[in-house]
């Protein structure tokens, strides 16, 4: 089809500050994990779907858990904060409050 332009599963980010590959990142209303890491101002690649092992707040998580983005602190979490945390996912298994990351299958939007 000639108005395809690609898969979108990665996506070109610029780096608004220093990123280490595997750090949740967005841009605008996408939400990905870094595959490389680049400097502050330095493009980079962010993948935009599939299942990443992010770092997570002192949450009880279940499977299947709505989980948002505190970019503050940079983990994922079960509390939007009134909407502060953006949605990027949902956890694809338990993890419990001492555990420091989860699996999250990425929505790619970040509501």
């Amino acid at each position: 089809m000639k108005n395809f332009v690609q898969t979108g599963d990665t996506l070109t980010f610029t780096a608004p500050a220093p990123v280490v590959s595997g750090q949740g990142v967005t841009m605008g209303a996408l939400f990905g994990v870094a595959t490389t890491s680049a400097a502050a101002g330095v493009p980079f690649e962010a993948a935009l779907s599939g299942v990443y092992v992010l770092p997570k707040a002192a949450d009880n998580i279940a499977a299947g858990a709505a989980l948002y983005w505190d970019a503050a602190e940079g983990q994922v979490t079960t509390d939007d904060d009134d909407g502060a945390n953006r949605l990027v996912g949902a956890a694809t298994e338990n993890a419990g409050t001492s555990a420091a990351t989860v699996p999250v299958r990425l929505n790619s939007i970040a509501a």
